[in-house]
């Protein structure tokens, strides 16, 4: 598995939904540590935290947040062509073949973001190989419908919906008040 892990270290100064945080607590948390994952967009590799998860075994395996509401943000099936929702789709590779591919990323990641498609809610879609001794890289959405389209993976939509915004482009900019420690722990 090409996971990498990093720390994602949040200044309290980090604008959160829309406002500046008001701290009620002078002993409240300055600096918070998240796990950072890689995942591949459109042949670049992105890193996303994750925070909620409508599974509860996910939840419980990864030690997020359990958040079952999340799942009303799921449309009815099949949706009407043109129908847009808040979620987009990521492709987990269950197994552990790869890192996970997304369709949508900020571009760029912050307040300049000119990408209208991308949401931080995603459903997932688990992609499993055919033919498993033969696996080979994908690194974006068309290469997974590519691979579809010749029989080289299964992709089943799931009912899970996951918070995972993406923080950091491998060769572009982070959130506003996010450091990234490349060290390794």
């Amino acid at each position: 598995m090409y996971r990498k892990w990093a720390t994602v270290f949040m200044v309290c100064g980090l604008v959160a939904c829309g406002g500046k945080p008001v701290l009620s607590n002078s002993l409240a948390p300055k600096i918070i540590t998240l796990p950072l994952s890689a995942a591949w967009y459109d042949n670049r590799l992105v890193y996303y935290i994750t925070t909620e998860i409508t599974d509860p075994a996910m939840a419980t395996g990864t030690g997020i947040t359990l958040t079952p509401r999340l799942r009303d943000a799921v449309p009815s099936y099949p949706k009407p062509p043109g129908v847009k929702t808040v979620l987009e789709r990521v492709y987990k590779f269950p197994a552990g073949d790869q890192d996970a591919v997304f369709s949508s990323a900020p571009n760029p990641v912050g307040a300049a973001s000119a990408d209208k498609q991308y949401s931080p809610l995603w459903l997932l879609y688990t992609v499993s190989w055919n033919n498993a001794s033969h696996p080979y890289m994908i690194k974006s959405e068309a290469a997974l419908l590519e691979a579809v389209r010749k029989d080289e993976v299964t992709v089943t939509r799931t009912s899970i919906v996951i918070n995972c915004p993406i923080v950091l482009n491998a060769n572009g900019p982070t959130l506003s008040g996010v450091d990234v420690n490349r060290q390794n722990r």
